[in-house]
């Protein structure tokens, strides 16, 4: 009868969901539940779509279509997922239309999703493991997809896109990474082993020449240093960036304590140093991280300033919730299409400059990552042939 068929499709699909929901619970994969959910449920419809009721039904009651309620439970899924019958498209959620177009819908599964490496998972017999398959240029060209594919009856699958895209860039930025700092490394190394090389070959017996050789590998082996320095503090950095800063500190006073340490250097610039520091209430934060701030944006100011031009360290408080701290140069100023990188780890403006100036490439990108720290902003402005200015916000102390 009718209401029998009723009561068995709606125990057969409180078993499918009660199935899955045990299966999250044992092996706590979010994503492939949902998919045996589906699965399961479209497997029940199918069967029953098969049955033959020889008793005609008098009185339909009014329930809620086990079809309806498949489309109901894919479309919670935020990711595309499609049913597949007989190779075509009979059910795809709004991520799946979305990503593929409108038109999928009845749609032979291999036209609907056109890529090669997909065409023989989509209709070949399913492997044993199950190991997804990647997909690259479905969507956009930036776009890294992960497609799994569930059997869930004789001629019905379940197909289950995850984007992988963010994964992709942060495996891509460490990749970089690695290979930025590998070379950094490299460069000066490879300067020292060569002039020990020709110091051992004779030219250390001349004075002057061994002299000139010891200078320049000292000053290679000192940017070593510094850039190994820069490295481990970048790490220290990130691996507390989910950890808030709970130290009281005045910037006012630490303002002036690195004006001093500047000034202190035998430096021809440490004069050209300007501090204009206005009352301000305290912030919390990490004393050391925020006196390394002043230390890279007063250091990058003196390095990229015209000689006898004022860098100017301004701090100033208009009331609100947050502190103003601004760093000015006088400088060549930087053009507008590299200041959306400045921030990024070995990126530079000027290759040759910098690292005549003595710079690592991670200054900005440590300073960005301070401020993150602190639930502040960071931003940088310039205008060429005039100067730069880096102006960070900083939360004061509330009360």
């Amino acid at each position: 009868m009718g209401s029998d068929r009723a009561i068995r499709a709606g125990i057969a699909l409180a078993l499918a969901v009660a199935s899955g929901a045990a299966a999250l619970l044992i092996g706590g994969d979010v994503s492939a539940t949902l998919v045996a959910i589906v699965g399961a449920i479209a497997a029940v419809l199918v069967a029953l779509g098969t049955e033959s009721d020889e008793r005609p039904v008098a009185a339909p009651t009014p329930a809620p279509a086990p079809d309806a309620l498949v489309s109901d439970v894919i479309e919670a899924v935020v990711e595309p997922v499609l049913v597949v019958a007989d190779r075509r498209v009979v059910r795809a959620n709004a991520a799946a239309r979305a990503l593929l177009g409108q038109h999928i819908l009845g749609e032979d599964v291999r036209l609907a999703i056109r890529h090669p490496a997909a065409a023989e998972r989509l209709i070949a017999p399913l492997p044993e493991d199950d190991a997804p398959i990647d997909l690259v240029g479905v969507g956009t060209r930036e776009q890294r997809w992960e497609m799994h594919v569930r059997a869930a009856g004789p001629s019905l699958r379940v197909v289950h896109l995850i984007d992988r895209t963010g994964s992709y860039a942060a495996d891509k930025i460490r990749i970089d990474f690695v290979a930025n700092a590998s070379h950094e490394l490299r460069t000066p190394l490879a300067s020292i082993l060569g002039f020990i090389e020709t110091l051992r070959e004779g030219a250390g017996d001349d004075p002057d020449t061994r002299d000139r050789f010891l200078k320049i590998m000292f000053g290679e082996a000192t940017r070593m240093r510094r850039l190994v320095d820069d490295l481990m503090s970048l790490s220290r950095i990130e691996a507390e960036k989910y950890r808030e800063p709970d130290q009281i500190v005045r910037l006012g006073e630490l303002v002036e304590e690195v004006r001093a340490e500047v000034t202190s250097i035998a430096d021809a610039r440490g004069a050209d140093l300007v501090t204009a520091v206005h009352d301000a209430p305290p912030v919390k934060g990490d004393r050391a991280q925020l006196s390394q701030v002043l230390h890279n944006l007063v250091g990058n100011a003196m390095k990229y300033g015209r000689p006898g031009t004022p860098v100017t360290v301004e701090l100033r408080h208009d009331g609100g919730a947050m502190l103003q701290l601004a760093v000015r140069d006088e400088g060549d100023g930087i053009a507008a299409e590299h200041l959306p990188r400045l921030t990024e780890r070995f990126y530079r403006v000027d290759s040759g400059r910098s690292r005549q100036a003595g710079g690592t490439g991670l200054g900005l990108s440590i300073v960005k990552h301070i401020v993150e720290r602190h639930r502040g902003r960071l931003d940088i402005a310039s205008v060429p042939g005039t100067g730069t200015t880096v102006t960070i916000l900083l939360p004061v102390v509330a009360g």
